[in-house]
């Protein structure tokens, strides 16, 4: 019968050593031995999982290293590509079932699949399907990203005469007519390996006897015929002009309304037209129209008043200017029409010419 543990027993971690996660292979031997300064070239080019990491390029990488280490390949890269891995990788490895990985190709199948999943395969095979020369873009810098985006994809699909298909399909049209030229008529007529060792022959030469090798921003295309080109600095001129101009008329409808500008046709006085004119309404507000007569309307007021004095020979007094008072003002219609029948009644003879 088997001793039973007490609770406090179970409680203490196990003294037992974890089991690995990798069953690595037997080795013939006992000379097997992974030099420090392999491990040292390994953890330099550690794998973190960061935007501009390509899980690929890290397993190339890594292989390149391994080889160096002829002995025992298999056991060799096993035991040193846990130690490739860092930060959210490194967690990731120690997530996986215990005695999972039993050869390397397995290894790299798990780290691919998780880090390069099918998905991407197909974001990617997509991007390469439109590839398109930019404007500005030499020959030697198309070639040279289209095959950084065939090795970013090695598992594109497409084979060797669909890649010269794409890649001649996204040219410019000029570039197309340099091809075509320098292929003797045209790059389709050829077999792959000839029209390959053409763009390759072709692009390495505008390399060597351009300077365009030392620009790192693609330049923008020429400015087609009958085409305006208008900059995003004078754009934004254009719009703060505009916008200024707005303003600046605000104000002036606000200093100079046109309700002001020209005296009532009827009766003189500024503030309304001769269609809103009321005879013998009462101005509300005497103070607001003293200021304006005043200010605008008193010199063509003082005219029409002083002709009524000379024209009857009396004194006229005139509207609004009776020290500010809030009185009620008649209109200079109604005051001229009691003029006019005034000076009748006391003209002599006035009755007999009647």
């Amino acid at each position: 019968m088997a001793e039973e543990r007490t609770l406090k027993e179970y409680a203490i971690p196990s003294t037992e050593e974890p089991r690995a996660i990798i069953v690595y292979p037997t080795v013939e031997g006992d000379n097997f031995e992974i030099k420090p300064a392999l491990l040292n070239l390994v953890q330099r080019n550690q794998f973190s999982r960061s935007p501009t990491e390509d899980p690929n390029l890290h397993i190339s990488t890594f292989l390149r290293l391994s080889v160096t280490h002829r002995a025992n390949q298999e056991a060799t890269r096993l035991h040193l590509f846990p130690f490739s891995l860092k930060d959210r990788v490194n967690t990731w490895f120690h997530s996986l079932e215990v005695g999972s990985i039993t050869s390397w190709d397995q290894m790299r199948r798990a780290f691919l699949a998780r880090f390069f999943p099918p998905s991407k395969i197909a974001q990617l095979r997509a991007k390469l399907y439109q590839f398109t020369q930019k404007d500005g873009e030499s020959l030697y810098d198309a070639w040279e990203r289209f095959k950084e985006m065939l090795r970013h994809c090695p598992h594109h699909g497409l084979e060797k005469w669909l890649t010269i298909h794409t890649f001649y399909n996204g040219l410019t049209c000029m570039t197309k007519i340099t091809v075509d030229a320098a292929a003797g008529g045209a790059l389709m007529n050829k077999d792959f390996t000839t029209a390959y060792a053409l763009i390759k022959d072709m692009a390495l030469n505008h390399y060597h006897w351009t300077d365009e090798k030392t620009l790192t921003v693609f330049l923008p295309s020429e400015k087609e015929a009958g085409m305006n080109e208008i900059s995003s600095f004078d754009h934004l001129s254009a719009k703060v002009d505009a916008l200024s101009q707005k303003f600046y008329n605000i104000n002036i409808s606000v200093v100079t309304p046109t309700s002001i500008l020209s005296p009532c046709g009827a009766c003189g006085i500024l503030g309304h037209t001769s269609i809103d004119c009321k005879p013998g309404g009462v101005v509300e507000n005497i103070e607001q129209l003293n200021f304006v007569q005043n200010n605008q309307g008193t010199s063509s007021n003082k005219t029409f008043y002083k002709n009524l004095q000379n024209l009857f020979g009396q004194k006229t007094t005139l509207p609004g200017y009776v020290n500010n008072q809030s009185v009620i003002q008649k209109s200079s219609l109604e005051l001229f029409r009691k003029l006019f029948f005034k000076s009748n009644r006391t003209a002599p003879g006035a009755r007999g010419s009647n």
